[in-house]
């Protein structure tokens, strides 16, 4: 259907557009041009959200516990036990919550830029609209540099590209045409079409637009994004197995002991009933890390700080080690891998061929032939020749900004030539040389450009100079220049000439020639393409996107870390092949895999394919989800990144999306997790580094604080059970508990948190980027650490229960204090056994006398622990508080030397690890 037709059909037509009044109800009825926007999740959600974690449930399970006890027994006082425990939970949400809207703030703060705006034909006058006010219908008026606001048909054309590598993820721009195309073509072949997202780059256009918001092809990529599901992070898992771990393990003990407790008890009152639930309480306490929660939010929160300091900016505070797990990372080429600048690279002219240094839009290199010597004499007339007249036949302008930075305008292949020519030194020769007259657009027919320029150094002598396809271009050309001469194009120079121009096709390089003529005095110059004849034909370049530094030496590192990285790319095979070995993610001459080879696969094949193809071309967003699912289907942990929304589904179906903040679309920053500030893939390798080390501290302050927790709970079922083996059964004859609920809740949130903390940021101690990934099944708590953690707990419970069977009377060693300073004393030995394990788990087999004063922060925790120890045992509000009295200088001693008992039963296991490991 002709543009005409379709500008009919919506009511509208190509000189005068809609009417206002028209528009306003068309407006009405469709509603704005915007994307369908993620409700934000309300305040109240966000907090309740904070509690939905077993180890809260846990918790306040025990705060009901405590609170029923506490109406049993009459009300007296406060509920000190409850009220201790609901503020432990509300502290814990509160931290949670603050640190996810400060990460939801650093996004909202990167999504904000100026509103984008169109021009439209409106009762046939031209207006500057909001975007999100276009309607189908409307004429859309297209210039060089504009964003195109909706879908539309084309209905005039002038040289017009459009940039469509966030929708296609083609890097060069596509020429667009008028003309109705003969059969349906997929998306990146659409010439008669533009699409929502992308941008002009050359030329001017006219449209009549056919679809917007969430009808446009970008919208159905985000609409994409609602039936993709998204999979929680190794880390959260793992802490979901261990609080349901930790609850079936506090279910059974409590249950177990409560039951054996009213077995063998003498329960004659309520009273005993109340101690009963207060054992179950004490339990629940000690067998959950209150402070894990919190000091796991402020653990990832810090390397959240951190990896925004590196221009990272993580959205949810899981992400961040989820990186570090990844054993496979998706990335997509343009604007990711390269630095999507357009390049001239090679040159190749009748005298040879040459080199040209640097890449960018910097104009800093220089040409070179074989052996990095300059080229002279006719080599380098003939090279300035193909770089001016490249410049001059385009539009694109070069410019340095204040800060330095060099940016075009146009269309960046045109641009490649102002910037190559600038290497050569000669460009402000040419613009005072010559002067534009006239110009013969390009155009698909063609195939070229070409125009006319006044030469002041030749008498004001009129030029036409071309610029195209160069197969095409030599088809016009019956001479070819030699040094300063011209000779004929016979077909020995024409063979020559094409098979340069295949040498650089094979380089996967694009390519394009330069001709030109000096006009005859009768020549009309507005004659037009009837003047592209006769040429003398020049040579031709060879251009590239280049690839980014920064990217090789990560993809360098990333393959030492044991890491894949895969090029998943709309490009050209040959062209991602190349890049992809430039790179260093294949070896040379690897083939890239396309998706129409994909689509030929089956199931089986698909997953062979993806096993062993690290490179892939001309895919769709539906193979980039497929090969995202298939490599995790293998057990890969799968890191996405890309900048376009045609990497936006699989951004959010990968186990951690990565998104470019500066080149990025916003439907693609709102599928990520994690989005790159700087859109430099190197932050990528230093956020696994970082994921990486925050897991291995992950794993040393789970290793303390469960090994500490593991002592309290052994300490208080040992106690109970053993009550009469170490005195506590000769206490007035009731059942009495070895550590009190408020005890435990203080070692836990006061003297452990500290140290825990200290630990989850210690600094890294070994090459974490010299190991290959942990696996996706590989848990953070494996069975040697469980035995660990069991072993320590339970010479901590016996350090504990023989203190307190020391100081009281009975038991296996005749004590003379009251049940209050034995417990006292009990209670301090076991902090104090716990500020000693802080050296044993730094490590699983390491001695803690290695590096042992590498963190500052970590001794500064265990003093202040050790000091609030002294304050709870020697307060008086304290001691009434928490059950404690005070104890002299020599029990300290005797409670330090037994307390100690652990770090020395660490070493020796260590040591025989070791040993084993050989």
């Amino acid at each position: 259907m002709s543009g005409e037709a379709v500008a009919r059909a919506f009511g509208s037509n190509a000189e005068d557009g809609l009417s206002g009044l028209e528009a306003a109800r068309l407006l009405a009825e469709f509603g704005p041009n915007e994307l369908r926007a993620v409700s934000p999740m309300p305040a109240w959600r966000r907090v309740f959200a904070q509690f939905r974690d077993p180890l809260v449930y846990l918790l306040l399970g025990a705060i009901v516990v405590a609170l029923a006890a506490w109406l049993i027994e009459g009300r007296e006082g406060l509920p000190v036990d409850a009220i201790v425990i609901a503020m432990v939970v509300v502290a814990n949400a509160v931290l949670g919550f603050v640190q996810e809207a400060r990460a939801a703030n650093a996004v909202a703060a990167l999504a904000r830029m100026t509103a984008v705006t169109s021009s439209v034909l409106r009762d046939g006058e031209r207006r500057r609209i909001p975007s999100a006010q276009l309607v189908p219908g409307d004429v859309l008026l297209l210039e060089e540099g504009d964003a195109v606001g909706a879908d539309g048909r084309l209905l005039l054309s002038a040289s017009l590209r459009v940039q469509e590598a966030s929708l296609t993820g083609e890097s060069e721009a596509v020429l667009k045409d008028a003309a109705a195309l003969v059969d349906p073509a997929p998306l990146a072949e659409r010439s008669c079409m533009v699409f929502k997202g992308t941008a002009v780059v050359q030329g001017t256009g006219r449209a009549v637009i056919t679809a917007t918001g969430m009808r446009t092809e970008m919208g159905a990529i985000a609409t994409m994004l609602d039936a993709t599901v998204e999979q929680p992070t190794p880390l959260q898992k793992e802490v979901a197995l261990i609080g349901r771990t930790l609850g079936i393990a506090v279910a059974v003990v409590a249950v177990i002991v409560v039951a054996t407790v009213l077995l063998v008890s003498d329960i004659q009152s309520p009273s005993d009933v109340i101690t009963v639930l207060l054992l179950g309480v004490s339990l629940a306490v000690a067998a959950v890390p209150e402070g894990l929660p919190a000091i796991l939010s402020l653990v990832l929160a810090l390397g959240v700080q951190r990896m925004a300091r590196r221009n990272a900016i993580v959205k949810t505070l899981s992400s961040v080690e989820t990186l570090g797990s990844a054993s496979v990372i998706c990335s997509d080429k343009t604007g990711t891998l390269t630095r999507s600048e357009m390049t001239i690279e090679r040159i190749m002219t009748a005298s040879g061929g040459s080199r040209v240094t640097g890449v960018g839009y910097a104009p800093l290199g220089h040409l070179e032939i074989e052996g990095g010597v300059a080229p002279e004499g006719a080599l380098r007339a003939e090279q300035i020749v193909v770089l001016s007249g490249g410049s001059l036949a385009g539009n694109a302008a070069l410019r340095q900004t204040e800060d330095g930075a060099w940016e075009i305008q146009g269309d960046p292949t045109e641009a490649a030539f102002l910037v190559a020519e600038r290497k050569l030194g000669v460009e402000d020769r040419r613009q005072r040389r010559f002067e534009r007259i006239g110009e013969i657009p390009f155009s698909s027919d063609r195939k070229m450009m070409s125009t006319i320029e006044l030469d002041h150094e030749h008498g004001g002598e009129r030029i036409l100079i071309s610029k195209g396809a160069p197969d095409v271009l030599m088809q016009h050309c019956n001479r070819i220049r030699i040094g300063m001469d011209v000779a004929p194009f016979d077909e020995t120079k024409r063979a020559r000439a094409h098979a340069d121009v295949e040498r650089l096709s094979d380089e996967a390089l694009r390519t394009l020639a330069v001709a030109y003529r000096p006009l005859e005095a009768d020549e009309d110059p507005q004659s037009s393409e009837t003047l592209e004849h006769d040429l003398i034909f020049v040579g031709t370049v060879g251009i590239i996107d280049p690839p980014r530094e920064e990217a090789a030496v990560a993809i360098a590192l990333a393959r030492r870390a044991g890491i894949r990285v895969i090029m998943i790319t709309g490009d050209h095979p040959r062209t991602a092949a190349r890049i992809a070995a430039l790179l260093g993610i294949v070896e040379n001459g690897t083939k890239a895999l396309t998706g129409a080879e994909l689509d030929a696969m089956d199931d089986a094949g698909f997953a062979a394919a993806v096993r062993a193809t690290s490179v892939y071309a001309r895919v769709a967003p539906v193979h980039k989800l497929r090969i995202v699912d298939a490599l995790q289907a293998d057990g890969n942990v799968v890191a996405m990144t890309g900048d376009g929304v045609n990497d936006a589904p699989a951004l959010k179906a990968a186990d951690i999306g990565v998104a470019m903040g500066i080149t990025g679309t916003e439907v693609t920053k709102e599928a990520a997790k994690m989005i790159l500030a700087d859109d430099n893939f190197a932050t990528i390798v230093e956020a696994v580094r970082e994921g990486r080390a925050i897991f291995d501290n992950i794993r040393k302050f789970l290793r303390y604080l469960l090994s500490s927790n593991m002592g309290e709970v052994l300490t208080v079922f040992l106690g109970v059970v053993g009550a009469g083996v170490i005195g506590l059964g000769d206490v007035g004859g009731e059942l009495v508990l070895p550590l009190l609920a408020t005890q435990i809740l203080w070692i836990n949130l006061i003297t452990d948190s500290g140290p825990a903390l200290a630990m989850g940021i210690d600094p890294e101690r070994d090459d974490v980027m010299a190991r290959s990934p942990r696996k996706a099944n590989e848990r953070a708590i494996d069975a040697r650490m469980w035995r660990g953690v069991i072993a320590i707990g339970l010479v901590m419970a016996l350090a504990t229960l023989l203190t307190i069977d020391l100081y009281l009377p009975g038991g296996l060693i005749e004590g003379s204090q009251s049940l209050d300073q034995a417990r006292t004393a009990g209670f301090t030995v076991l902090v104090l056994a716990q500020l000693f394990n802080c050296f044993n788990a730094r490590s699983e087999t390491t001695s803690a006398f290695r590096h042992l004063f590498t963190n500052r922060w970590l001794w500064a925790a265990i003093g202040v622990s050790l000091l609030l120890q002294v304050v709870v045992v020697n307060f008086g509000p304290l001691n009434v508080a928490f059950g404690t009295v005070p104890l002299p200088l020599e029990q300290w001693l005797v409670c330090v030397a037994i307390g100690s008992s652990v770090l020395w039963f660490g070493e020796i296991r260590k040591w025989v690890l070791r040993r084993w490991d050989r």
